[in-house]
Formats: C-alpha cells, structure tokens, sequence
C-alpha cells in the first residue's frame, strides 16, 4: 500500500507565500501523475496542479503564475509552491497519486488560510 504525508500548510498574509509537501511512503514505484488538488467546506475537489512523470506540469487557470508544482526526483513526493496568495486560495490541500491502472492515493490534507 502507499502511505501519503502532507506538511506545509498554515496561516499566511495575502500576498505572502508557502510550499506545501508530499511524500509518499511504502509501495512507491510507478506513479504516473502527482497532483494537488483544494476543497472548500461544502464543495467539490477543485484541481490545482499536477505533474506528469517526465512531463510538463499543468496548472488551473487560477493559479497559473503564481504556484509551481515540482517532484523529487524519485518521483515520489510532490512540492507546491505558492507565491501571491489571495484570499480566495484558502481551502484545504490535498495531494493525489496516480497510477496508469487507475489506482489514486490522497495524502490526509493540510489547510492553507489566506487571511486579508
């Protein structure tokens, strides 16, 4: 099985900065995407980022610019870098694994709250 650790959120200005973490752990081979993605409380799972192995990372719109999502280079743990924070960035963090037969993990999530 594959474990999923999450660090790095927490309680920033706007305009400020923070890196979210990933790792994974235990069965760790054959990842063919790692992603970020953001939820708000009543809301559905809203894509953030994510990474192809040795591909192109791809961003939503509303963060492009702004957040850089890089790996390690075992293609195990996954970065998220996020500069400019709004308001509207507040949610709850999660980090996914993807694997070409369909298989997805999700790391526990962390919270990022982006004060005015």
């Amino acid at each position: 099985q594959v474990q999923l650790v999450e660090s790095g959120g927490g309680l920033v200005l706007a305009g400020g900065s923070l890196r979210l973490s990933c790792a994974a752990s235990g069965m760790v081979s054959s990842f063919n995407v790692l992603a970020w993605y953001r939820q708000t409380p009543g809301n559905q799972r809203d894509f953030v980022a994510q990474i192809p192995y040795q591909g192109t990372a791809y961003y939503a719109d509303s963060v492009k610019g702004r957040f850089t999502v890089s790996t390690n280079y075992e293609f195990t743990s996954v970065y998220l870098q996020m500069d400019s924070l709004k308001v509207e960035d507040t949610a709850t963090y999660y980090c996914g694994f993807f694997r070409l037969n369909g298989e997805t993990y999700w790391g526990q999530g962390t919270q990022v709250t982006v004060s005015s």
